[in-house]
């Protein structure tokens, strides 16, 4: 992939919110809304009734798809972890208490670096890197249990 390509792909992640402030319901152009579903109910409830979920929870990625042609199989899947993962993580922080922004986005950033170690596990060949994508997932996934059992004990309490 050229530079070019991916630095026209890294600028459209990069200015989403700027777009999607000017949204003003909660679906963008397209009709499509991002996928909240790899948070806990504490965080989907918090975003919606942050006054603002029509803000981050109407990112349309799919356009970026088209971007990737002549991305191999890996590169794909490596962009699809990070795409699946970028919406629910800026829309938690939308959510008015910093220590559930926290928790929530926290959980959806470690739920991508799951994903992108899988991608490694998967298509890597480095001994070393898929060691640490195992390392990586071994860590994260208790910790996405610990922060969720935080999420359901204090959301809605703050």
């Amino acid at each position: 992939m050229r530079k070019f390509e991916l630095a026209t792909i890294l600028a459209a992640l990069l200015a989403a919110p700027a777009a999607l402030a000017q949204e003003s319901g909660t679906e963008a152009q397209h009709g499509q809304m991002t996928d909240l579903s790899i948070l806990p109910q504490g965080c989907q409830d918090a975003i919606q009734q942050s006054g603002m979920p029509g803000m981050m929870q109407g990112m349309d990625m799919s356009g970026m798809m088209g971007g990737m042609e002549g991305m191999d199989e890996a590169q794909q899947a490596s962009m699809q972890a990070m795409m699946e993962m970028n919406g629910p993580m800026m829309a938690t922080h939308t959510i008015k208490d910093p220590d559930l922004a926290f928790h929530c986005g926290m959980i959806a950033h470690h739920a991508g670096a799951i994903a992108m170690a899988e991608v490694e596990l998967k298509y890597g060949d480095d001994e070393e890197s898929k060691a640490m994508a195992q390392k990586i997932i071994d860590a994260q996934g208790p910790e996405i249990e610990e922060m969720t059992a935080w999420v359901e004990e204090n959301a809605g309490q703050q």
